[in-house]
């Protein structure tokens, strides 16, 4: 393997074991870079090489989401609406806790951090060419239900599904009290597909 392929597998590795940081202890605070230098085993100096702060490691994991949610679209290109979207919400489903995480995550670095501008710019690429594709497909499908409503309301509505199931779906009540998880993803599925018709 070549010195730019190590390095790309090293940085994946990093990624990845931040992430499973974050997501265990359920926020971005107590992940340290020692901590994560340890897990790692690697200099923290070795960490450097690949971002220049913590912030910046926030930025490359939101990045890299947003790239699979790219590549999840561009993977179900020509799929039926109703099955791109249940596509969308069960990635979202699947670790609500990144994508709580995720968000927050977003929302803080966008009031705090200007030194990591030009990765909100990477970001806003891939989110703009996502969102294009969304908006392209949204269109066809609520000419086609002969809906009323705006893709831009449906979208929001959408978003609002999937952020508030991620919510519920990781509550420690509704895990330990509740119905079953596959119910309750599918009943949010046939209600993003239900909103359509709602005027």
């Amino acid at each position: 393997m070549d010195r730019q392929s190590q390095f790309k597998a090293r940085e994946v590795l990093i990624l990845n074991v931040a992430e499973q940081l974050m997501l265990e202890n359920g926020d971005d605070t107590t992940m340290t870079l020692d901590g994560l230098a340890a897990a790692l085993d690697l200099a923290k100096g070795t960490l450097y090489k690949h971002f220049k702060s913590k912030d910046e490691l926030y930025m490359l994991l939101i990045l890299r989401n947003e790239q699979q949610l790219l590549d999840l679209m561009l993977h179900d290109a020509g799929q039926d609406f109703s099955i791109q979207l249940e596509h969308l919400m069960q990635y979202h489903f699947k670790h609500p806790e990144r994508t709580i995480l995720f968000h927050l995550l977003e929302e803080k670095l966008s009031m705090a951090a200007k030194r990591i501008q030009p990765r909100f710019s990477q970001l806003y690429r891939i989110r703009k060419q996502r969102l294009k594709m969304m908006v392209y497909l949204t269109d066809e499908y609520l000419k086609q239900q002969q809906s009323r409503i705006s893709v831009r309301d449906y979208l929001a509505a959408v978003w609002a599904l999937i952020y508030g199931g991620s919510l519920l779906l990781n509550s420690s009540f509704y895990q330990r009290y509740l119905g079953s998880r596959t119910t309750l993803k599918r009943l949010y599925v046939q209600q993003a597909l239900c909103l359509s018709k709602n005027t």
